[in-house]
């Protein structure tokens, strides 16, 4: 088959044309695709200001007491396209009817840097009721704009605990919240919380250096436990507490904690004994 010269020139080009497309700067190659983003996340709700819409994702599409990992993005009502460049903080704080106070948050920093999606933690350790409730505020900055919007949260009544707030022996509150396993098994499964103090109304920093020994138990079967078991620590400083969970046969589990200084000092908690068949602060799970 024989091409001419403007046959193979037309070839050529078009060519040229369809890499140019691929590599422009307007739709590169690498781009993060904004529904891929999301894959796996619920919508929780939007927030909306004059210029911004915010939506808060995670995988369950709701909020809950205890730990909450929390994705957002910032929809631009005028061009319609999501923010690759903001600077964003957030502040939870509950409205009492006698006070005011906030709750352990993370900073909220990019999951991809060529996304648009952002992610962080809130820990509710109280929920909802008839008059009271939580609300979060988010500010932001995109350039040298800044922005703010505000929504209330619905925080309700769990059916089993997954958050404890007590006052420690050193008169220090604290807050222990359950993170993982999401899907327990029978099995010895790694496990995930959260320690976190009351410096103030305002600030819950994590506590570092302590351990949060683990007793797990079945009421309901002789209040038997399970061998493996490992106290959750920190890698390092600033991090949640990792340890190992072990679970011999699905039902009802009560996870007796015990809150420990880096120097032995036993903070809250009880070990559990034929006399004492459970600790005050506790986890429950049921598979």
């Amino acid at each position: 088959m024989k091409f001419s010269f403007k046959t193979i020139f037309a070839l050529l080009a078009m060519a040229f044309l369809v890499i140019s497309c691929r590599t422009s700067d307007d739709d590169p190659i690498n781009a993060v695709n904004p529904n891929t983003e999301i894959e796996g996340l619920l919508k929780i709700k939007e927030v909306t200001n004059d210029t911004h819409v915010i939506e808060l994702y995670s995988k369950s599409g709701t909020t809950t007491l205890g730990y909450n990992d929390i994705k957002l993005r910032i929809k631009n009502k005028s061009t319609n396209q999501y923010e690759k460049n903001a600077a964003i903080t957030w502040k939870p704080m509950m409205h009492m009817t006698s006070m005011m106070h906030s709750c352990p948050n993370s900073t909220v920093q990019k999951v991809s840097s060529d996304g648009s999606l952002y992610s962080g933690y809130i820990v509710f350790q109280m929920p909802e009721n008839a008059t009271e409730y939580w609300e979060l505020k988010i500010d932001y900055t995109i350039g040298s704009t800044t922005y703010t919007a505000t929504t209330v949260i619905n925080v309700l009544v769990e059916t089993k605990k997954t958050v404890n707030s007590f006052m420690g022996s050193d008169g220090v509150k604290y807050v222990v919240a359950y993170i993982d396993p999401k899907s327990p098994k029978v099995a010895t499964n790694d496990m995930t919380v959260g320690v976190w103090k009351m410096q103030d109304m305002n600030n819950f920093p994590v506590v570092d250096g302590y351990t949060v020994k683990v007793d797990p138990r079945m009421p309901g079967m002789g209040n038997h436990s399970s061998p493996n078991n490992v106290h959750a620590t920190q890698s390092a400083a600033g991090k949640l507490y990792n340890g190992k969970l072990s679970l011999t046969m699905t039902g009802y589990w009560k996870i007796n904690l015990q809150l420990v200084k880096g120097d032995g000092t036993v903070l809250a908690g009880q070990e559990v004994t034929d006399a004492n068949p459970a600790s005050t602060i506790f986890f429950e799970l049921d598979f």
